[in-house]
């Protein structure tokens, strides 16, 4: 099954006052394991980015006056997610802005059937506690040291391995090692990559094994 992780970065919180999208991050998994299928682009929002936001993501009105506008890439964009659960940390931030570019250009907005809210789950499986992503990540015992400021593809990266652990299916996040290649299926500077190497046992081993398991049924009481 393959699912996106998704993440937006914006000039600001609101929609109703006008804020726009600046980055959008996309990284896909294939039965919770990421691809080397990502989709990542920084946008021109066509207005000012507010100095809340300007702290939270370092984006300056100059670095992104020269890049793309949502409807420059909206197709391939849609295309990238079409017909794929999409997993977001606090989804109706990221949907309502998503929705809000869709609408401005004419398109259909993107419904909320097919998204996963990992900050919905997390509320419920540790209430009262901190559910930031950051917070998550600690809990999990996952790096985030490079999350400096927030960027939509290291968020992505993080939240695909906090979700691994939110639903409990750590086991398919260790299993990245590529045994022809002898590389990861992903490969991010840095990263804290979750993968488990597979060793192939001697024919000494082998041979050693079976004769411990022969006569490990000779002395089976229960043994013909």
């Amino acid at each position: 099954m393959k699912q996106i992780v998704l993440d937006t970065e914006t000039t600001g919180l609101s929609v109703k006052e006008g804020h726009r999208i600046v980055e959008i991050g996309c990284i896909e998994l294939d039965d919770l394991i990421p691809s080397k299928n990502i989709f990542h682009c920084y946008l021109n929002p066509e207005r000012k980015v507010s100095e809340k936001a300007l702290e939270v993501h370092g984006y300056t009105d100059q670095f992104l006056s020269d890049k793309k506008k949502f409807i420059d890439i909206v197709d391939s964009f849609l295309k990238f997610i079409d017909n794929k659960e999409i997993i977001i940390h606090n989804a109706d931030f990221d949907i309502a802005h998503l929705n809000n570019e869709l609408s401005l250009i004419g398109k259909s907005k993107i419904s909320k059937e097919n998204v996963i809210d990992t900050l919905e789950i997390a509320k419920e499986k540790y209430p009262g506690s901190s559910v930031s992503l950051d917070a998550l990540c600690k809990k999990y015992r996952i790096d985030n040291s490079r999350r400096t400021k927030h960027t939509a593809l290291i968020d992505c990266e993080l939240l695909s391995k906090v979700y691994i652990n939110l639903i409990d299916q750590k086991e398919p996040t260790l299993n990245l090692y590529d045994k022809e290649n002898n590389k990861d299926h992903l490969d991010f500077k840095n990263g804290n990559m979750y993968y488990k190497k597979i060793v192939e046992p001697s024919s000494d081993e082998i041979k050693l094994h079976k004769e411990f398991l022969k006569n490990s049924l000779k002395k089976n009481f229960f043994s013909n």
